[in-house]
């Protein structure tokens, strides 16, 4: 006797990678129940229990022999509540319950008891892998449907239950009337500072430092005591950047929608991100990766800003996690269930106290640390990490003068016309390349394009040869001097970039 094979489509997420699920549903002699096979985890086993009392809200007696339910390919881990939708589809298709073919179609959906469609993360990286492996119509829930709707060149088809799901492909069931489900509260994006430039009392070192690191996509750590400004300059850092790509917005749009973050209503944010973690946060919840579809704060800044204020206070652990995310702008965690890869391309913004009592500034007369305890406080930041940091800044308290000063400083908005101009010169500049702004170029690249002469780079060499400077920090000063040259509208660094570049790359203290 031939089988009826019921088909339907899903897909799996790893990380932000989708890969296109056959389920293949077949009824055969048997105790009746439901086998799920190809790789599974404990929620998409668990979908045999939704789907049975789902089809049975619906007016259907399930077969009394066994079903088997397969999801190919078996060597892909399958996780996740949206292979629901799809198995009771592929069943109820086997059982002839629909007839139209199904095969084509991606279905993502959590079904609930009472046969409605719920909500499930992740449907905006779903529906690019659908898109891509040339499957154009997605079935998804009413409250995934603005989020869905989102991507172009798909047909998405909204449903509140499984039953609008069936009679759409040709079955025929009384869809009881149910509310509809809302989706849930997410955390949602964090709201961005509106910290203005203009607001900012003195430190004018510190803003024109914000300005390179804006222009060019230079990491940038300022200490300072409580108070001196960082986490105000910090803040304003957004509003000096270009607006997303629509392809970039995509991109941090498909991680918060993995992330349960996302809010629809905003539409496609060209915004950069903007996260700001409490130095308590642990290595787990930066780096994500507890499961393969588990986003973390690095990853949750890509295309953005990282700021990390108080950057002593966080573990260890935490900080030395930088280094990867920092030379490769990804996070590649390996855990028992295997190895993900999650895009992590930010900028990162660190503040620190000059000590833990946070006076050791100017004569340091006020300070109470002991030597060894400044000491220990200082090399929480390691080498290798501040190595990798371009811009360095020392911010001096505020006095009297600067509270009271008149004077009408330049705001965000004029500020970020320079960071534009700087920007669209870099794009040219890099026009073909892989990277786009100066911070991510390759030393060895400018080092060539530009031919310094001996003259101009005399303090970095000498500095170079008496340990001051690594290679790394060597081209990173050149990477800064770049920037320096394009908000002066210069084609190419002189002697007096490269010298201004070293300042803001070494502290005083």
């Amino acid at each position: 006797m031939s089988l009826h094979v019921g088909r339907s489509t899903a897909v799996a997420l790893w990380g932000t990678q989708g890969t296109p699920i056959a389920i293949e549903a077949s009824i055969n002699s048997g105790l009746p129940g439901i086998d799920v096979v190809g790789l599974p985890d404990t929620s998409v086993n668990e979908a045999k229990k939704r789907v049975r009392a789902s089809v049975a809200n619906l007016g259907f007696a399930m077969s009394a022999q066994r079903i088997t339910v397969n999801l190919s390919p078996a060597s892909v881990k399958k996780y996740g509540t949206n292979f629901d939708l799809g198995i009771a589809v592929a069943i109820l298709q086997a059982e002839r319950r629909i007839p139209q073919e199904t095969d084509r179609v991606v279905f993502c959906a959590e079904l609930g008891l009472d046969s409605r469609l719920h909500p499930v993360n992740g449907v905006v990286p779903t529906l690019i892998a659908a898109k891509q492996a040339g499957l154009t119509t997605v079935v998804v829930s009413q409250a995934n449907e603005k989020e869905a709707r989102m991507l172009t060149g798909l047909n998405v088809i909204a449903a509140n239950s499984l039953g609008e799901v069936v009679n759409h492909f040709g079955g025929d069931v009384q869809v009881p009337q149910l509310p509809p489900v809302e989706r849930h509260a997410t955390k949602g994006r964090k709201p961005l500072s509106v910290n203005d430039l203009s607001e900012v009392q003195g430190q004018d070192e510190a803003r024109y430092a914000l300005e390179v690191a804006a222009a060019g996509g230079h990491h940038i750590l300022m200490i300072g005591s409580p108070g001196a400004g960082k986490t105000m300059l910090a803040g304003c850092l957004p509003g000096l950047l270009p607006a997303l790509s629509e392809e970039q917005a995509i991109e941090t749009f498909s991680l918060r929608s993995i992330d349960g973050t996302l809010n629809p209503e905003h539409g496609l944010d060209t915004t950069p991100p903007f996260e700001a973690p409490h130095h308590s946060t642990t290595s787990a919840a930066m780096v994500g990766g507890s499961k393969p579809t588990s986003i973390g704060v690095f990853s949750r800044a890509h295309r953005g800003v990282l700021f990390m204020d108080e950057a002593p206070e966080f573990h260890r652990d935490v900080l030395e996690a930088l280094r990867q995310p920092l030379e490769n702008s990804r996070c590649e965690i390996g855990r028992a269930w295997g190895t993900v890869t999650l895009p992590a391309e930010f900028q990162l913004v660190l503040a620190a106290n000059p000590c833990p009592c946070g006076s050791a500034v100017g004569d340091g007369k006020a300070c109470r640390c002991t030597p060894i305890a400044k000491r220990r406080y200082r090399d929480r930041l390691s080498g290798p990490l501040l190595d990798r940091i371009d811009i360095q800044m020392d911010m001096l308290p505020l006095s009297a003068a600067h509270v009271h000063a008149r004077e009408v400083r330049e705001s965000t908005a004029d500020v970020a016309v320079r960071v534009a101009e700087a920007r669209r010169i870099q794009a040219s500049r890099y026009a073909g390349q892989v990277w786009s702004t100066n911070a991510r170029a390759p030393g060895s690249w400018l080092r060539a394009l530009f031919a310094f002469t001996p003259q101009e780079t005399a303090p970095l060499d000498a500095a170079m040869d008496r340990g001051d400077l690594t290679m790394r920090g060597y081209d990173r000063i050149v990477r800064i001097a770049t920037t320096v040259a394009d908000l002066g509208g210069r084609e190419r660094p002189t002697g007096d970039d490269l010298a201004h570049a070293y300042t803001l790359r070494t502290r005083e203290g």
